[in-house]
């Protein structure tokens, strides 16, 4: 058996004692707690990565920022934060690491004065192509891990609990 198949089904039998057991949910098995825990992993990896490229200032956490603005720079900060998925105050917190780390720079917009520019460093520039490199580097061990059927599910998954109550909460 293969180490997927193996980790298959360990997740399904996993799954059949959960439904036969009304026990606590605080257990090493919660959804939650396996889906922070695989963030927190995945986090500490980009990070020693990053720092052994020359980059240990960059966290992380400054992906959700960082992400959107290599798509597309110089974007206001509403719809930075939009794209980002992050609360406009959450926002502005990361703006203002981010910009005292030296990855971005915020600029009044010239048709607005009300309204800010987001937009990438050179420092930042000067990241991407590692970023670049650290991600396939992390998506390739992935690939070795899980078949491509398993890694399609989960990205599906991943992005509908990612949306959880957004419709909700949008009424």
């Amino acid at each position: 058996m293969t180490r997927a198949a193996a980790v298959t089904a360990r997740a399904g039998q996993r799954d059949s004692d959960t439904r036969k057991s009304s026990a606590s949910r605080l257990t090493l098995d919660n959804l939650g707690f396996l889906l922070a825990k695989a963030s927190q992993r995945w986090n500490d990896l980009l990070y020693e990565r990053f720092v052994a490229a020359g980059f240990p200032e960059v966290r992380p956490a400054y992906g959700s920022l960082l992400m959107p603005l290599y798509e597309e720079d110089g974007l206001r900060q509403g719809e930075l934060a939009r794209r980002a998925r992050l609360s406009k105050q959450t926002m502005t917190t990361m703006a203002r690491a981010l910009e005292r780390d030296g990855l971005i720079e915020r600029h009044t917009d010239p048709t607005d004065a009300r309204a800010t520019l987001i937009f990438l460093t050179q420092r930042a520039h000067q990241l991407q192509p590692v970023a670049e490199h650290v991600l396939a580097q992390l998506d390739a061990h992935v690939d070795g891990t899980l078949p491509a059927r398993i890694r399609t599910s989960l990205k599906g998954a991943l992005r509908q609990i990612a949306d959880l109550d957004r419709e909700r909460v949008r009424r």
